[in-house]
């Protein structure tokens, strides 16, 4: 149970959102969702570039145990997709060799988006699981009357299955949320206030949450003090996470809006996520006041 905690830790990692999102924290009946406020999502007015990297650490802490037992990359890339410039997010994550033994995890993530606007395009998810495998591939359409997903959907359990998901204008996969999210507004936000957004996730549509708690300067063990904004999500009750009690989410209160640490209480002690190394940011890194890197 402990270990196929991290299996949700390492999907929050390479969505995404690691930044805003928690799992599923409701179906979404798709009526009445907002997209959250947004600046200007121009190629030249982005918080980020292609050649872009972010590396994180993942920690299990629990009585007596405090160990890393993950890590996870997300890189940025940009190409041409059918005649459309786009960024191609690749994010990856995985158990540690010594956690193999326990319960071995990989994920990869594969998002195409638009680099004027980030329009999702196509997205791809592979992933093992102690056993259990999982293959995702959705392709957006939005050449009919009705936007749909269509998506190519298999696991282990359900065999391959054809399925059409709604699509909305807010509608994204889970790494096209986490670069659309970082480009928000602070000035629009309310702080105390929920913002939904909706993502794809194997064969269903959810809503997520976020909420502003304010400014605040934490110690990022491995990378130095960082000047950063705080965030929260209400996380689903189940198996794994405690529905009474938020994740919390640090961002940088700088330009780049880097994911630098977050932390989620689960039913058996409490996992975090740490960034280790950034590179190919499009803007300074002024966020970070003391760089233990070096």
């Amino acid at each position: 149970m402990i270990m196929k905690s991290f299996v949700k830790i390492i999907l929050l990692l390479c969505m995404s959102l690691l930044m805003f999102t928690s799992h599923a924290q409701e179906k979404s009946d798709l009526k009445g969702t907002s997209c959250i406020p947004v600046m200007a999502v121009t190629e030249d007015a982005l918080a980020f570039r292609a050649g872009e990297k972010m590396d994180f650490l993942l920690h299990y802490r629990w009585g007596s145990i405090n160990t890393d037992v993950g890590s996870a990359t997300v890189s940025l890339d940009s190409l041409t997709y059918n005649g459309e410039k786009a960024f191609l997010c690749s994010a990856s994550g995985r158990t540690t060799r010594m956690f193999d033994f326990v319960f071995k995890v990989r994920e990869d993530f594969k998002s195409w988006f638009t680099r004027d606007g980030l329009v999702p395009l196509k997205f791809t998810r592979d992933t093992y699981e102690g056993g259990y495998v999982a293959k995702n591939t959705y392709y957006y359409n939005r050449n009919t009357a009705e936007h749909h997903i269509l998506a190519e959907v298999y696991s282990s359990k359900r065999g391959q299955r054809y399925l059409e998901l709604p699509l909305t204008r807010c509608t994204f996969d889970l790494p096209a949320l986490f670069f659309f999210a970082r480009n928000m507004d602070f000035d629009s936000v309310v702080p105390g206030k929920r913002y939904p957004m909706t993502f794809a996730i194997d064969d269903d549509i959810y809503n997520v949450y976020f909420i502003l708690h304010g400014r605040e300067t934490i110690k990022v063990k491995g990378l130095g003090t960082v000047k950063t904004i705080k965030f929260a999500a209400k996380l689903l009750e189940g198996e794994v996470f405690k529905g009474e009690e938020d994740m919390l989410i640090w961002v940088t209160d700088d330009e780049n809006r880097l994911p630098v640490y977050f932390e989620a209480p689960l039913i058996v002690g409490v996992a975090s996520g740490r960034m280790t190394g950034c590179s190919g940011l499009k803007h300074p890194f002024t966020a970070l006041v003391e760089d233990k890197r070096k």
